[in-house]
């Protein structure tokens, strides 16, 4: 009885290990995915909505950002009316987009997430255009428009499988000079 007493409290205590690393490889496994998921929504998500604030483009955003966040996001519907500074007196032609998470959370089980991230453009290729450059003038515009870099909270959530994000809030305005 001894014996069989020992032989299953080792059986147990190995099987408890090997539950416990399993449990961990798997939470660390769906965090990775999460993180990779979230990243790739936050930079080709922010790289979409400058491009339509700059250049007026055409896109959908919808893949990227919740319905109710585009309803009140006041960079792109002033750019939806045709009241940006970019479209209106600059011909954009591209543009050097910079995203640095700088930190994330999210629980695997959950369908919410928060990040830290920093939104830089250091370089936008264009000029004034031939027909603004009076208007541009009395507005005091320069030839080379500046993008504000900014640090933002970002709060995610995951419909139907995708994540999408739900709120940007500025943390921090970057001046750089």
């Amino acid at each position: 009885m001894k014996y069989l007493r020992r032989l299953i409290w080792y059986a147990g205590t190995r099987l408890l290990a090997l539950l416990c690393v399993l449990g961990l490889m798997t939470t660390a496994f769906y965090f990775s995915m999460n993180a990779t998921n979230i990243y790739i929504i936050i930079k080709d998500g922010m790289a979409k909505r400058a491009q339509v604030i700059m250049m007026g483009a055409d896109e959908s955003l919808s893949p990227f950002f919740s319905g109710t966040y585009l309803d009140r996001d006041q960079q792109l519907l002033e750019a939806k009316n045709g009241q940006s500074d970019y479209q209106n007196y600059y011909s954009i032609t591209g543009f050097d987009h910079r995203i640095s998470l700088d930190s994330f959370w999210c629980w695997p089980w959950e369908d919410t997430a928060r990040a830290t991230v920093t939104e830089r453009i250091p370089a936008i290729d264009g000029k004034i255009k031939s027909s603004a450059r009076e208007a541009a003038a009395a507005a005091g515009l320069g030839a080379a428009p500046k993008w504000q870099s900014v640090q933002y909270n970002v709060l995610l959530s995951r419909e139907n499988g995708q994540w999408h994000i739900r709120n940007l809030t500025v943390a921090k305005i970057i001046n750089e000079e």
